[in-house]
């Protein structure tokens, strides 16, 4: 929760006018309980979703997305999940795990990658993408990981004061 990556994109968010939680999963920092490589973490993430839906009941977009493991999470529980509108993914370690239902997700998808990120790196992202059933922009110039993160998650919520948009990581 507290790498360059991660703040950077929750400061972003914020200035947008959208809303931003960051959290820790399970085990992660100060969060009790165990890394559980997946299912635990996607429930923490569902949770999140849950607690901010609740708290703001009339939003209409809600982007999950997230950073490196956070972003496998984030976009496979977005994909299944009908209150999410958009999947947003930095670095998001296609290699390392099962991205199959964000692949079959027809939800439009953003991704950030570096080019010269040795953990997630660009090919594999790049063969991902290229099944996927729309053309994807690449824009070039990125730079490589600014720091290598696991166990965070950003969740962005917007209300008709706050924005119109909930990113998750």
């Amino acid at each position: 929760m507290h790498s360059r990556v991660v703040y950077q994109a929750a400061r972003g968010l914020a200035r947008t006018g959208c809303a931003v939680l960051r959290f820790n999963f399970r085990g992660a920092g100060g969060s009790a309980g165990t890394f559980d490589a997946g299912p635990g973490e996607m429930s923490d993430f569902a949770a999140a979703l849950d607690f901010l839906t609740s708290r703001y009941p009339g939003v209409k977009e809600i982007w999950a997305g997230g950073f490196s493991f956070g972003a496998w999470i984030a976009l496979t529980v977005g994909a299944s999940d009908d209150r999410v509108t958009a999947l947003v993914g930095i670095a998001p370690p296609i290699g390392s795990y099962d991205f199959s239902t964000v692949r079959h997700s027809a939800k439009p998808k953003f991704f950030i990658q570096g080019e010269r990120d040795e953990l997630c790196p660009l090919g594999d992202l790049r063969r991902f993408y290229a099944d996927l059933p729309i053309v994807v922009p690449e824009v070039r110039g990125a730079i490589g990981r600014a720091m290598a993160g696991q166990g965070r998650a950003i969740l962005d919520v917007g209300g008709a004061d706050v924005g119109s948009r909930v990113l998750g990581s």
